[in-house]
C-alpha cells in the first residue's frame, strides 16, 4: 500500500470520491452476442463507453483511472478477433486525441506496449508525448497488460540493479518493488469496478488493489451508464476503508 493510500480518509458518509478508479471493462462480446452482431460491433459500442468514462471522471475530479483495454491472456484470441481489436485501438488513440490534449488528459499506456503492433506504439507515443505536459486526469491504459507479468519484469530490473548498480538484497521493500512496476508514482486504486458479472479480478493490478475497494456489476460494458457510474462512486463514498486497521 502506497504512503499515500495510507493517508486517505478512512471513508464513510461524506468522504471525498475515490483519486484512482480502476476498471475492468468485461461484456463486449456478450453484449453482441445477444443481439446477433460480431464481437467486433460490441467492441466498437464498448469504446463509446470509455469515451462516457473518461469524461465522467475529467467532469468529476477523479485524478487517475486506469482502464484494462487488451491483457497479455487476450493475445491468445483468433487472430482476427485480434487484428480487428488492434485496428480500433489505432483509430480509438487518433480520434480521441484532440480530445484528450484540450481536457488536459495524459494518457499513460502500461504494459508490455513493445508487443503492439507498429502503427499502433506510433499512436500511442504520438498522444502520449503530446499530453505529457497535461495535470489533469490521468488515464492509465492498460495494453498487452498481466498484472504476474508485470511484477515479474519489475523483480528482473530488481535484479539488474542488484548486480550492476549495487542494490543490497536487504534494501528491497515493498516500495522499492512498487518503484519499478508500470504504475510507478501512481497511487493504488482506491476502487475496481468490474462490469459482466464476473467475480474474479483477471490478473490486474495484482500488486496494486490490496486494499482497494471492490465493486462487481452484471451491466455489460456497452450498457454501463453514467448514472451507474455516479452511483458505485456514491457507494463507494459509504464504505469505511480501514487498511488492516481497527
Amino acid at each position: 500500500m502506497s504512503s499515500e493510500n495510507a493517508s486517505r480518509s478512512r471513508g464513510g458518509p461524506g468522504a471525498a470520491p475515490p483519486v484512482h478508479v480502476a476498471i475492468i471493462m468485461d461484456g463486449n462480446g456478450r453484449w453482441a452476442n445477444r443481439r446477433l452482431m460480431s464481437r467486433i460491433t460490441g467492441h466498437e459500442k464498448g469504446a463509446d463507453t470509455v469515451r462516457m468514462v473518461v469524461r465522467a471522471c475529467r467532469e468529476l475530479g477523479i485524478a487517475h483511472l486506469t482502464l484494462f483495454a487488451f491483457s497479455t491472456e487476450n493475445w491468445l484470441r483468433p487472430a482476427g478477433e485480434v487484428n480487428a481489436l488492434m485496428e480500433l485501438l489505432r483509430r480509438f488513440i487518433e480520434k480521441e486525441r484532440d480530445e484528450l490534449v484540450q481536457n488536459d488528459i495524459h494518457l499513460h499506456p502500461i504494459g508490455r506496449i513493445e508487443a503492439l503492433p507498429e502503427d499502433v506504439r506510433l499512436a500511442l507515443a504520438r498522444v502520449v508525448e503530446e499530453t505529457r505536459g497535461n495535470r489533469g486526469l490521468q488515464l492509465h491504459l492498460a495494453l498487452s497488460y498481466g498484472g504476474r507479468d508485470e511484477i515479474a519484469r519489475a523483480a528482473r530490473r530488481l535484479a539488474e540493479a542488484v548486480l550492476s548498480a549495487g542494490l543490497r538484497p536487504e534494501e528491497i521493500g515493498e516500495e522499492t518493488l512498487a518503484a519499478h512496476l508500470d504504475t510507478a508514482g501512481v497511487p493504488d486504486p482506491d476502487l475496481l469496478i468490474r462490469t459482466g458479472g464476473e467475480m474474479r479480478v483477471s490478473n490486474f493490478l495484482l500488486w496494486q488493489i490490496a486494499y482497494t475497494e471492490l465493486f462487481i456489476t452484471p451491466t455489460l460494458w456497452p450498457d454501463f451508464s453514467r448514472r451507474e457510474f455516479e452511483e458505485i462512486l456514491e457507494a463507494f463514498a459509504r464504505r469505511e476503508r480501514r487498511f488492516g486497521r481497527v
